[in-house]
């Protein structure tokens, strides 16, 4: 029953030129609300996650056994499309005659080499959506500049407060923007630029600066600053807004849990939960600023109770009086998780190469047009030729002439 629901995002094609993280995570959700999306690269100039690890079976040859790639790049289909060579252009023209999104996070300035700036687009196919991920935007003194996920992090202010009063900055852990700001804002950009093409019949430019995108959706810092002149300090594990606010230690090999309380009904509910200790109920620990004044004396006594129990059960427990709480989980825990199993996060499909390949759902449930995941992440140029010939009305000979130009490669 499921195959003959609509696709939300049905008839809809992307020419996706992105790559790494921001861009391609994004045409992953487009693709998986059913829109045609064609991943452009090539063996001069693959997608740097083909070399990233992990990789099946920890075997590094080649480009088609890492997982991060995998993980982006499901429910697409890949043509090898070499853009330095003076033919490609011609191809690549054919594909946005056909196409309704054109998307690129290159630094600015490099599809104009190609002449395929807006200027170029727009003349080909005037109701094109075309988007632009540069990491600072398309204007300004560093609008050139390229970088990744953890440059951003920093110049946002994200790395400057996950540290430790007096200690080196550790970062987030990932490439946050990456993996949450800049792929929803182009999202939405992308979602209202087609509403407003229904409305026009024309298309227009979506410029996404991963940079303001990753400070609009960490603005605390900043409005701290703006407002009082404030430079707010490291946070370790902590919040301003809780406490306790931390990770502790719980009875198990490497087995830790993250408790926050964020106000009065939250603490006397722990301390129901803890059997009413004696030391809660001293006066240090009597209100939120009081327990903030005395955190550190705070944490070690909730470590004292949390590392003679279970993880779980105390997740559990805790949740059900109210108290916001979860298990540390790895890799493995997450993946074995029984709610995110019911839920159907977790999707297998098969990829040529590596075989049964697991992958995450986007986080979005659409009630009458379910998003798919249908196809394993494509090998290098896997779909050149059906593309070609079934979609831009190339004739095989006219591909197998691009490909010993090296056109196609």
């Amino acid at each position: 029953m499921l195959q003959n629901l609509r696709k939300a995002l049905e008839g809809i094609v992307v020419c996706d030129f992105s790559w790494v993280g921001a861009g391609p995570i994004a045409t992953n959700v487009l693709g998986q609300c059913g829109a045609e999306v064609i991943k452009i690269e090539s063996k001069n100039r693959p997608d740097l996650l083909r070399t990233g690890g992990p990789f099946k079976d920890g075997i590094g040859e080649g480009l088609e056994r890492s997982g991060y790639f995998a993980n982006r790049n499901p429910n697409k289909k890949g043509i090898a499309l070499d853009m330095s060579h003076p033919k490609a252009r011609a191809v690549a023209v054919r594909l946005i005659k056909k196409s309704d999104i054109i998307i690129n996070n290159f630094r600015v300035g490099q599809m104009e080499k190609w002449n395929l700036g807006w200027e170029d687009v727009k003349k080909i196919n005037p109701r094109i959506i075309y988007v632009t991920m540069s990491l600072q935007g398309d204007s300004g003194p560093q609008k050139s500049y390229m970088g990744f996920g953890v440059n951003l992090n920093a110049l946002c202010g994200l790395t400057a407060r996950a540290c430790f009063p007096g200690e080196r900055p550790f970062g987030t852990g990932t490439n946050y923007t990456d993996h949450v700001m800049a792929p929803s804002h182009t999202l939405f950009g992308i979602m209202a630029a087609l509403i407003d093409r229904e409305k026009t019949g024309k298309g227009q430019t979506i410029a996404i600066s991963q940079l303001k995108s990753a400070i609009s959706m960490a603005p605390t810092s900043v409005m701290a600053y703006a407002a009082n002149g404030d430079t707010l300090g490291p946070m370790g594990l902590g919040d301003s807004d809780a406490a306790p606010h931390g990770v502790y230690t719980t009875l198990g090999y490497r087995s830790w849990i993250a408790i926050a309380v964020f106000d009065e009904n939250e603490w006397r509910a722990l301390k129901k939960v803890m059997g009413n200790p004696v030391w809660a109920e001293e006066q240090r620990f009597s209100s939120m600023k009081d327990r903030k004044e005395n955190e550190e004396e705070l944490n070690e006594h909730i470590e004292e109770w949390t590392k003679t129990l279970y993880s779980d059960w105390l997740m559990n427990e805790l949740l059900q009086n109210g108290v916001k709480a979860g298990i540390v989980n790895d890799a493995r825990g997450a993946v074995e998780d029984e709610h995110l199993r019911k839920r159907g996060f977790w999707s297998y499909l098969d990829h040529p190469v590596v075989g049964n390949t697991l992958y995450n759902r986007a986080p979005i449930r659409l009630s009458k047009t379910p998003l798919r995941m249908e196809s394993a992440a494509p090998l290098l140029g896997q779909h050149t030729t059906s593309v070609l010939t079934g979609m831009l009305d190339y004739t095989h000979e006219e591909v197998n002439s691009l490909v010993e130009e090296k056109v196609l490669i």
